[in-house]
């Protein structure tokens, strides 16, 4: 199966600097005319299916994907984004002098470290996982997964270890990368990596990776 994996488009907490993590916010108006793009060009790779995380920002991303390429979405809880704990809804700029020691240790990119309230990047990875493994074994040739920046990073390396190198800290909204899964093996093969050429007549946001 060939899978397209996309982070949603920019939400409204993107667009002010804020932690979203688990937070359930929509796209921002930027964000809904990246998903309109993005959704044309899905329809074109001819996707036969949608799976999303439940998270508003995500299912409006998915839904406009789903309605250009008439075809059904499926919602995975396990695509959900990390649970940022005492992070969440908190501007990034001011985490650094509120919450020096846990922000520190956050972006020391420690894989077990656990935010207060909220997950480790590795319990993240070995949902992420579980995700796509389950989404691979779906009875489809190509599929898109909408879902979030930091579960996707943390499950690409967990997946393709080797590949990591070209995997970066954070994913652009409403960014393209391409797998190819073999259900029967298990493995996975990265075929491109945070594609925005669709978006060039649209704009770019920031990629944090919250």
């Amino acid at each position: 199966m060939i899978l397209y994996c996309v982070r949603h488009g920019e939400s409204t907490y993107n667009a002010e600097g804020r932690v979203q993590g688990q937070s359930d916010v929509p796209l921002s108006p930027l964000g809904l005319r990246q998903g309109a793009a993005l959704a044309e060009t899905l329809r074109a790779k001819g996707i036969e299916a949608v799976f999303t995380s439940p998270l508003r920002r995500a299912y409006q991303t998915a839904e406009l994907a789903a309605a250009a390429a008439k075809c059904p979405i499926f919602v995975d809880h396990d695509l959900k984004e990390i649970h940022a704990g005492i992070f969440q809804d908190q501007l990034r700029r001011d985490l650094e002098a509120a919450r020096p020691d846990e922000y520190r240790r956050w972006i020391g990119g420690d894989m077990d470290y656990t935010i207060p309230g909220g997950e480790s990047r590795r319990q993240l990875a070995e949902r992420g996982v579980a995700a796509l493994r389950r989404i691979a074994a779906a009875p489809y040739q190509k599929a898109a997964v909408i879902a979030h920046g930091r579960i996707f990073t943390v499950t690409f390396s967990a997946l393709m270890p080797h590949e990591a190198h070209r995997i970066p800290r954070a994913l652009q909204n409403a960014s393209i990368t391409t797998l190819e899964a073999d259900a029967a093996t298990g493995e996975f093969r990265l075929l491109s990596v945070n594609e925005t050429d669709h978006l060039q007549t649209v704009g770019l946001s920031g990629c944090g990776d919250l």
